[in-house]
């Protein structure tokens, strides 16, 4: 199989989600951030805007389930401010109110006021509020002078709640607070977000020193946490939810629906318009050796003109090798359908590699939780 028909067969050729970057500010200074330039302003510019919501007339497609998800996150989103913001939101409206597109946020919530909640509302802002548990288990979110943002992020809470304003909730589970899901997961319940994202921490960007939890951390981890899930239905555990869909489709005798299902490019479109491919957490990231994992710069050619193109770049090159390697080799693969793009590089060096820690923590400890779950039960 030639290289684009590799590609092809492995990479949808219309995404579902783009990111976008509106600023590289971010008001926090949270210990495992992989963000390079978080301390440093640069707003978009509008053009850069204007050409996002070009690139994706050009794939939106009335005849689709789904609108494009444009993801405004990478830096905190709330930093650029209101009123550009709007400005920045105004090229995406035609396509909003046609249904092709919709918006949604990640933040930190510390910017969070009654306005922003109004706002939030008026452009229907699907909302994304990081926040790692009750405060013991937060204390890695802190500002830049090093004071603890627990308060400040629950006030953000508090005001979405007020305001009748829906959320979900990302957390990130690090080697300190892998022990606690309970106490996590009660939390989460009594915080009234409508699903919850477990992200055990990772070795990327320039979070490079940090200890990361174990597999048999993570395994005991996901243990208790499907044993939590399953008695607490209200909430919704992203990664538990994922092996649940995966495994009623096995059931269902619809696993080649599951094998089908082509990998979201994911374009990543950085403040000055440069856009990288299938890792957010690529974009601002420096090696020669892969052009600095730059498509293009949505000023200069399209989106979908760089999905058309992108089969000629070594790292998405190297990605799908190492994509066909995971199949070949890794039984969990069905599942997990393949190791990310961004943990490949940051663990192994290379993208034509197959297993990495975020493997094993996430995917691989999540499956072999929920099988020794379900031997105990039929032994008991």
């Amino acid at each position: 199989m030639h290289t684009l028909a590799r590609y092809r067969h492995r990479i949808a050729r219309r995404p579902s989600t783009v990111i976008v970057q509106g600023d590289t500010l971010c008001d926090l200074n949270c210990f495992y951030c992989y963000l390079p330039h978080r301390r440093r302003r640069t707003p978009m510019p509008v053009p850069v805007s204007e050409a996002v919501a070009r690139s994706i007339a050009e794939f939106t497609d009335t005849t689709s389930p789904r609108p494009v998800e444009v993801v405004w996150h990478a830096g905190e989103p709330l930093a650029v401010g209101r009123t550009r913001l709007a400005e920045l939101l105004a090229p995406f409206e035609p396509l909003r109110q046609a249904g092709l597109v919709e918006h949604s946020i990640q933040t930190n919530a510390v910017m969070i006021t009654p306005a922003w909640c109004d706002f939030f509302t008026e452009y229907g802002f699907r909302i994304g509020v990081s926040i790692d548990g009750p405060a013991a288990l937060n204390r890695h979110r802190v500002d830049r002078s090093g004071r603890p943002a627990f308060d400040r992020i629950m006030k953000g809470i508090g005001r979405l709640r007020e305001h009748e304003v829906r959320f979900s909730a990302i957390s990130v589970v690090s080697a300190e607070s892998i022990g606690a899901p309970e106490s996590l997961l009660d939390f989460m319940a009594d915080l009234g977000c409508r699903s919850v994202g477990l992200n055990v921490e990772e070795r990327e960007g320039v979070n490079t020193d940090r200890a990361v939890p174990t597999v048999e951390q993570a395994h005991e981890f996901w243990r208790r946490t499907i044993a939590w899930s399953r008695a607490h239905p209200g909430l919704t555990v992203r990664e538990v939810d994922r092996l649940g869909a995966y495994l009623r489709a096995v059931r269902d005798g619809r696993q080649a629906d599951w094998d089908r299902t082509l990998i979201d490019p994911i374009p990543t479109v950085a403040s000055n318009g440069d856009v990288v491919l299938l890792s957010p957490e690529l974009a601002g990231i420096t090696d020669p050796a892969y052009e600095d994992f730059r498509a293009e710069n949505v000023l200069e050619q399209s989106i979908g003109s760089m999905l058309d193109r992108a089969h000629h770049l070594r790292y998405v090159r190297e990605f799908v090798t190492g994509l066909d390697k995971c199949e070949a080799t890794c039984q969990f693969f069905g599942f997990c359908r393949g190791a990310q793009a961004g943990n490949r590089y940051f663990e192994n060096g290379r993208l034509d590699t197959t297993e990495t820690n975020h493997c094993r923590v996430s995917r691989q400890a999540l499956v072999t939780a929920l099988s020794d779950t379900v031997r105990e039960e039929q032994a008991a």
